[in-house]
């Protein structure tokens, strides 16, 4: 395991010292052998302990990562991208204000209740439809009321991506189903919850476990959270799930401990199960590097990944500085290609074990 700034990087990248004293052809064999399992042995882990293809908790006080697998790989977001939609939303319309649903809203596929063309719900309501149940009308419905169209919308979202620090994101879409060229990264999703904590109303939604709204017209709709670990984590401030195919289950939560903030963002996992066991484990990964009981870590399982740029907690002068702390340990990164490929043979694997069975169905969040 390697020095990487402030944290300790594993997946296989470690570097053979120039100080090796000549020797023996079997005393320098027997060394990169144990160099070998040394740096082996954490990446093993780290593929036992996350199953998400990408993870990621920061401490929400400080921006820094505490611990990372695939930071900054780019992913489909499925319904995280609501906690987008609802700040650009909240940012131009009065909660009391009344949304008429469209016919393009009410035939978005999505998962019940099923939207009417022509009913009314107050923008609270279609609030708490698109982020309680990650209803996908209520998001077109949002960004129709906001800016005349979706497409108009999906603007306004990625420029909002841009202004919170969320570069490595773009969308497509208000509701966060499958298309070309639509991504995050665990780092940004990370960010994007964030920044959705400093909405009084998204965190009092995403903090909701059941609620019962009305149309205008006195239809009754009763919200049940898909976030499980809101009836099993008293620490939890609030999360948001989504699924679709192509980027199977994903989910985002912050918690709350004492003065201590921490966000922790799953991309890509096969089984829904794991997103709750994934997010316990990453917290306490978190809460130990704050209590100084563990070190930092960012685990990459990609060989085409790149290390977290500000890979130290200490202060830079420019960005010349940046540039040659990357070019430094580039080539330790190049290194992880030969756990590649065990890293993809291990995943199916390690379901079957479990028994769990794979995402399927439509294309619903």
């Amino acid at each position: 395991m390697n020095s990487f700034g402030h944290y300790s990087v594993a997946g296989g990248q470690g570097l053979v010292g120039k100080s090796i004293k000549k020797g023996s052809k079997r005393r320098i064999v027997f060394f990169l052998l144990i160099m070998a399992i040394g740096c082996l042995l954490p990446a093993t882990l780290w593929a036992d302990e996350i199953s998400a293809r990408a993870a990621v908790v920061i401490d929400g006080n400080t921006d820094k990562i505490l611990y990372a697998k695939n930071p900054n790989l780019k992913l489909p977001p499925a319904s995280t991208t609501k906690l987008v939609t609802a700040m650009v939303a909240l940012d131009r319309l009065n909660p009391e204000s009344v949304i008429t649903i469209s016919e393009a809203a009410a035939n978005t596929p999505s998962v019940s209740p099923r939207l009417r063309p022509g009913e009314k719900f107050s923008t609270r309501d279609v609030l708490y439809l698109a982020l309680m149940r990650s209803v996908n009308g209520a998001a077109v419905a949002l960004a129709e009321a906001t800016a005349g169209s979706e497409a108009a919308f999906v603007k306004m979202m990625n420029e909002k991506a841009v202004r919170i620090g969320a570069e490595n994101t773009r969308f497509i879409n208000a509701s966060g189903l499958p298309g070309p060229d639509q991504y995050i990264t665990a780092f940004d999703l990370a960010n994007v919850m964030k920044e959705s904590l400093r909405y009084p109303m998204i965190k009092e939604i995403i903090n909701t476990r059941t609620k019962k709204i009305y149309s205008v017209g006195g239809r009754r709709v009763f919200v049940k959270n898909t976030n499980q670990l809101l009836w099993a984590d008293d620490d939890l401030v609030g999360g948001k799930t989504g699924y679709t195919r192509a980027a199977r289950h994903c989910f985002v939560c912050a918690a709350e401990k004492g003065k201590d903030v921490l966000v922790a963002a799953m991309l890509g996992e096969s089984v829904r199960s794991d997103l709750w066991q994934d997010s316990r484990v990453l917290l306490s990964k978190g809460y130990d590097v704050l209590a100084q009981k563990s070190e930092p870590m960012i685990y990459f399982s990609n060989a085409d990944e790149r290390p977290v740029v500000l890979a130290s907690y200490k202060p830079h002068k420019g960005k010349k500085k940046l540039v040659s702390r990357h070019k430094k340990h580039k080539d330790s990164v190049k290194k992880v290609k030969t756990h590649k490929k065990k890293h993809r043979k291990s995943v199916p694997s390690r379901v079957a074990r479990k028994g769990g069975k794979r995402a399927s169905g439509k294309d619903l969040t």
